[in-house]
């Protein structure tokens, strides 16, 4: 497993590599107003304040629609001199060194980006330790998905933000199976200082903070009588840590503004916000705009926003999307008709002990017979999930910011439940019902073609070929069932190649 884990890193790295040197300067969304923070970090010698005039909307709009000319300097790009300093100070002395070249700031970030790749594979690890191919998968889904390799090649904090908020949810799936008091002391003091670490980079690593509470939660069912001493530790590290960049945040924007949001949300003037959008296209509009780009943008929708993909490529992605719908919820079915469906409550927890529930999919690599002591772990992905979407729905009742990137923060859990549903999916009976339902999709798109002439063929044939390796992995030989799901990772490291020579490169230059 170590070989093939080297190797999906060895792909990330290279293609990774290849959008850091060629994609245009300053074509990764914000990247410039980051770039300008460690310049002023460096040459200034002194933390930034955000000011009005530092999002030049007009200006920036110009320079966008002109593709980023010499000609147009973009040192009056600064709008995110908000943010908390630890990326822009670890990435000063590579700016400095360099003489402030774009690539080694991009391969910087590109190398941090390799580090939530191994922490999402530790953190399946430790959640399934007896199910490395699932670990592997999950470290391929975040290692290969086109959008996220293209948010890793640029100058941005997203990436030690992603590498701070994997390494504490990794100690969490840790901590709450911690028996010893001295190991669950240790692990308390490291998670104190990564969410401390968090505080100072990035505001989405703030959800940390609900992340521990749940945790120690879970624990105090269990030992109620360190969890208090935990919560202490875990939270006063971390606070200590934060405080003296909110005193500085306090002192600079006054108030209660400890975070600069109140200061950004007054300087960003011409950011389009939701209610002109909602009185502009209405309710329905404005939904419908929100969950295509939303999608569109959570696998690759590239420069700021502006390269999007052929509609054909979507709708496979919709339809592969759908499919691994269709494998989780037949996986969550397995677990609710078990013969304990309840077991995944805190007190069958607590009585079972060691129990399981049985999916009946076997045992092995692939195999799920959920032990109960991984419930916790379960309940701590599914909260960062929710966490995340719900950040993200708030972020955008302010502002149109209907981008997937925003969904990163939940990246090895979604990857998780995408090599979950995968699996799922191609055992033999979820890949009987997936053919059969693919085969009446396709008989009504083929006789909806041929009325509306246009209907792509390429998605027909596309769909054709679904159903046959549905077919064959319904009914052949389980073989075909490792070579399907290694032709998904597969085929998402070949997209990358496909987007940024086929469709990125020519749109931009």
């Amino acid at each position: 497993m170590g070989a093939i884990l080297a190797v999906i890193l060895v792909a990330y790295l290279i293609i990774g590599t290849l959008f850091a040197v060629y994609m245009p300067a300053w074509q990764v969304p914000d990247e410039p107003a980051h770039y300008n923070y460690v310049r002023a970090l460096v040459e200034e010698r002194r933390l930034p304040v955000l000011q009005m005039g530092d999002y030049p909307h007009d200006y920036l709009e110009q320079i966008k629609a002109r593709g980023f000319p010499p000609d147009m300097s973009i040192a009056s790009i600064r709008y995110e001199f908000h943010q908390p300093p630890l990326y822009y100070l670890l990435a000063a002395p590579v700016f400095a060194v360099t003489r402030g070249a774009l690539l080694p700031l991009r391969l910087f970030s590109l190398l941090l980006g390799a580090g939530v790749i191994l922490l999402a594979y530790a953190a399946v690890k430790a959640l399934f330790p007896d199910r490395p191919p699932l670990a592997l998968a999950t470290a391929a889904f975040v290692a290969f998905l086109p959008q996220h390799v293209a948010m890793m090649a640029g100058v941005e904090n997203d990436s030690l933000a992603e590498l701070i908020l994997a390494a504490v949810l990794w100690q969490l799936l840790l901590f709450v199976h911690d028996q010893g008091k001295n190991q669950s002391r240790r692990r308390a003091a490291i998670l104190g200082i990564l969410i401390g670490l968090g505080l100072l980079t990035k505001t989405t690593d703030y959800l940390a903070l609900p992340l521990v509470a749940l945790a120690l939660g879970l624990r105090w069912r269990r030992d109620r009588t360190d969890a208090g001493r935990l919560a202490f530790l875990i939270f006063g590290l971390a606070l200590l840590i934060g405080l003296p960049w909110w005193m500085r945040d306090q002192a600079v924007y006054g108030g209660l503004d400890l975070l600069g949001l109140g200061r950004h949300d007054w300087v960003v003037n011409g950011q389009p916000r939701t209610a002109e959008w909602l009185a502009t296209y209405g309710v329905a509009g404005f939904a419908r705009r929100f969950v295509q780009t939303t999608f569109q943008s959570f696998w690759g929708q590239f420069g700021w926003m502006g390269v999007v993909l052929d509609q054909r490529i979507y709708a496979g992605l919709a339809l592969m999307s759908g499919l691994v719908g269709l494998g989780l919820a037949l996986r969550l079915a397995d677990m609710l008709f078990s013969s304990h469906p309840l077991c995944l409550l805190s007190r069958c927890v607590r009585e079972e002990g060691s129990r399981s529930l049985s999916s009946g999919l076997g045992r092995g690599g692939w195999g799920m017979e959920v032990e109960l002591g991984q419930a916790d772990g379960l309940i701590l992905m599914a909260a960062l999930v929710l966490l995340t979407v719900a950040t993200y729905l708030w972020y955008n009742t302010k502002f149109v910011q209907h981008q997937g990137r925003y969904l990163f923060p939940a990246l090895i859990p979604i990857g998780l439940a995408v090599a979950i549903g995968l699996r799922r999916l191609l055992q033999p009976d979820g890949a009987r019902l997936a053919a059969g339902l693919l085969g009446a999709g396709w008989l009504g798109l083929a006789g909806f073609g041929l009325v509306h002439a246009n209907l792509s063929k390429g998605l027909l044939l596309f769909v054709a070929v679904l159903i046959v390796g549905m077919a064959m992995a319904g009914w052949g030989r389980r073989s075909l069932t490792w070579l399907a799901v290694a032709a998904f990772y597969v085929g998402m490291a070949a997209f990358d190649g496909i987007a940024l020579f086929r469709f990125i490169l020519p749109a931009l230059r």
